[in-house]
């Protein structure tokens, strides 16, 4: 889930100006689009410019942003105005209003993975427990035992590694590591997560925990 900046000059509902938002767990801040707003983005990872009218004053706003911050920048377009987006705009991406969550989602997520820093050297997260996770190589051991697992079982593991001794429900992970566009049950988190457990091990299968009536966590000690 990342924080975006909605600038727009029409609404304080960010669902009004791109109804999908509304279908996604971002947290959405919504501001006037004036170079004062600027002044709050210290917090948030992206910013998404309303540029359905007043293309003029929209294209010099995104000129600002990209001399004074270097956030990527999605811009929602009316079809009209396709035609004259161009390099000078230097925005990340565009988007249309009818656009249905899955894509918003997906231009969400190039987006924000465009603008990260490559990792000159292999990112790891490792913890007291044994348990490293290598993310360039797609490889995670345990007691320096390396763990044969899938793709999905890999982020699943990686994404609960990431937030240790945090609650996630079944529909928060299954949008997580599977996607917005994944429409299988919420049953498949609860095989992925007994598969995890048995390659871990009966010692470090208790790494990750069931949090009743609400999903799972991964645990800092044992």
């Amino acid at each position: 889930m990342a924080h975006l900046l909605l600038l727009t000059n029409h609404s304080e509902n960010a669902s009004e100006v791109l109804p999908a938002l509304e279908l996604l767990l971002h947290e959405i801040t919504c501001l006037p689009a004036r170079t004062e707003s600027l002044a709050q983005l210290a917090e948030v990872q992206g910013v998404i410019l309303d540029a359905r009218t007043d293309l003029v004053a929209a294209r010099s706003l995104a000129q600002v942003l990209h001399s004074t911050v270097k956030l990527p920048l999605l811009l929602v377009l009316g079809e009209g105005a396709l035609s004259i987006v161009n390099a000078e705009w230097h925005c990340t991406d565009f988007i249309l209003p009818t656009a249905v969550p899955a894509e918003l989602e997906a231009r969400i997520r190039l987006m924000l993975a465009a603008a990260a820093p490559e990792a000159e050297e292999p990112v790891q997260i490792s913890h007291r427990l044994g348990l490293v996770i290598d993310e360039l190589s797609y490889t995670a051991k345990i007691d320096h035992r390396v763990l044969d697992l899938t793709y999905k079982e890999f982020e699943l593991l990686k994404y609960l590694a990431q937030f240790p001794g945090r609650a996630f429900t079944r529909e928060q992970l299954l949008h997580e590591v599977w996607g917005y566009d994944y429409y299988g049950g919420t049953r498949t988190v609860d095989v992925h997560v007994r598969r995890l457990r048995a390659k871990l091990g009966t010692d470090h299968e208790q790494l990750i925990g069931t949090v009743r009536n609400v999903g799972y966590r991964f645990h800092t000690e044992q």
